[in-house]
């Protein structure tokens, strides 16, 4: 597989959202005690809360892809700071974790490549991802949780070590 990045939010961002309270359209957090249960998966750290742990919701402005295919998407944040996730070659947790997930890859005109799009479970997602980093044509990879549609992580081809 190319080497690649799943890329967590910016702790800018994060950081704000913590310090206001308000997501990035002016609506006020939600704040939840994650359960047992699962599914609060945090966009910073990239790894689900633990039960007890408290997460904020809100709304996420996605980079990209911009334009014709934009969109805001639902994300949890821990209300308390965690690490960023940093790693190389290495799925984020919360995407392998995830029953059912949305492979959608972007030109550099952010424009959708659909023959390369996919929908499997998020332990199975290395083929669809190898396929849509290794075509020329992507510029970057949004995984998105596929039934409500959130994302849970961009993927860009890392950089030459």
């Amino acid at each position: 597989m190319t080497a690649f990045q799943c890329i967590p939010i910016e702790t800018e961002i994060a950081d704000r959202f913590r310090r206001t309270g308000l997501d990035d359209n002016g609506n006020t957090l939600r704040r939840t005690v994650a359960t047992a249960a699962g599914g609060f998966p945090c966009r910073h750290c990239l790894r689900l809360a633990e039960p007890g742990e408290t997460v904020l919701l809100g709304s996420y402005n996605l980079p990209g892809p911009r334009g014709i295919y934009w969109t805001p998407s639902p994300i949890f944040l821990h209300a308390d700071a965690c690490p960023r996730f940093d790693a190389r070659d290495e799925v984020a947790p919360i995407v392998r974790s995830n029953a059912l997930v949305s492979v959608r890859a972007y030109d550099a005109e952010d424009l959708c490549l659909y023959d390369l799009g996919q929908v499997c479970s998020g332990d199975a997602v290395d083929a669809p991802l190898s396929r849509a980093l290794d075509d020329p044509r992507t510029a970057f990879v949004n995984i998105h949780t596929a039934r409500p549609g959130c994302l849970l992580s961009r993927v860009e081809r890392a950089p030459p070590r």
